[in-house]
């Protein structure tokens, strides 16, 4: 049976809380158990064990989820990516570029796979925030993506939803542009709560998409399976840890296998919506920074 973790606020206050969600109806608040962050629970499993026999005590207190402020769950985690792990992903970036397109073909097959760096904490956006848009770029997309959480010891804990927005003709101009691409202000979203539990079997069996609208109106949806991702999780975090130290682990974008057509670009005011089927949704609307 999955756990579910998440970061929220109560109304009237500014305290970020940790939190148990509960049938996707209510959230257990967790700290009068004496966990006040995420990284506790992370990195030590007698805590994590001790805060889930907390929860089952009638003197819990439980929170509807209409009622709370849900914020990212990532604390003081750095966030990183993985590119081209979907052939999907790798056939739109060779279509931004003839100058690129060799590159991101022999990264697909590479034994290496492409990783970067793409936020601190501080600028990460939660559930229902406003995600960014670069102000000198033209063509912008979200990409859906699963994100791994990973402790400082390099294990995996559990599974969240992120969005690693993107300048299309910033990266297409020049591969070297890639962080200029990738990282800003408000450039990625993560949430809505991380899913621990599950396998990577079940993970893989899992829907992924992404819906965006304009004034009401869909403008694109598409969706694949996590199992069409090439590099498995152990790969991917085994590269991530290599000459890493991560004191509070890391967050691991994996790669979009979802693309929108090439005519497409995205304008503030635009909701997005991706939604992983063993996970939930994740919802944002854009604003140009």
């Amino acid at each position: 049976m999955s756990t579910i973790l998440c970061r929220f606020q109560i109304p009237g206050e500014s305290q970020a809380r940790m939190g148990l969600v509960r049938e996707g109806k209510t959230v257990i608040d967790l700290t009068d158990s004496g966990v006040v962050c995420l990284s506790d629970l992370l990195e030590n499993n007698s805590a994590l064990t001790a805060a889930l026999e907390w929860s089952q005590l009638e003197t819990r207190k439980e929170w509807p989820l209409a009622e709370v402020t849900l914020l990212t769950p990532v604390e003081r985690q750095e966030v990183w990516a993985a590119g081209v792990t979907y052939l999907r992903s790798k056939k739109a970036r060779m279509e931004e570029s003839d100058f690129s397109a060799t590159a991101y073909d022999r990264v697909y097959e590479a034994p290496r796979p492409e990783l970067f760096f793409k936020s601190m904490p501080e600028k990460v956006v939660g559930p229902h925030g406003m995600v960014g848009i670069r102000r000198d770029a033209t063509w912008n997309i979200p990409e859906p993506e699963l994100a791994l959480v990973i402790n400082s010891r390099g294990e995996l804990k559990g599974f969240t939803i992120g969005n690693d927005m993107s300048s299309r003709d910033i990266e297409g101009e020049n591969v070297l542009y890639l962080p200029q691409a990738k990282i800003y202000d408000r450039g990625c979203a993560v949430g809505p709560w991380i899913v621990m539990g599950a396998t990577e079997e079940e993970a893989r069996s899992w829907d992924i998409g992404v819906t965006i609208t304009r004034e009401k109106i869909e403008l694109f949806s598409g969706s694949t399976k996590i199992a069409q991702m090439k590099r498995t999780f152990d790969e991917l975090i085994g590269y991530v840890m290599r000459s890493q130290t991560f004191p509070h682990g890391v967050v691991l974008f994996t790669g979009t296998g979802v693309v929108p057509q090439d005519s497409f670009t995205l304008q503030a005011g635009d909701r997005v919506r991706i939604f992983i089927s063993g996970i939930g949704e994740l919802e944002n609307q854009v604003t140009v920074v």
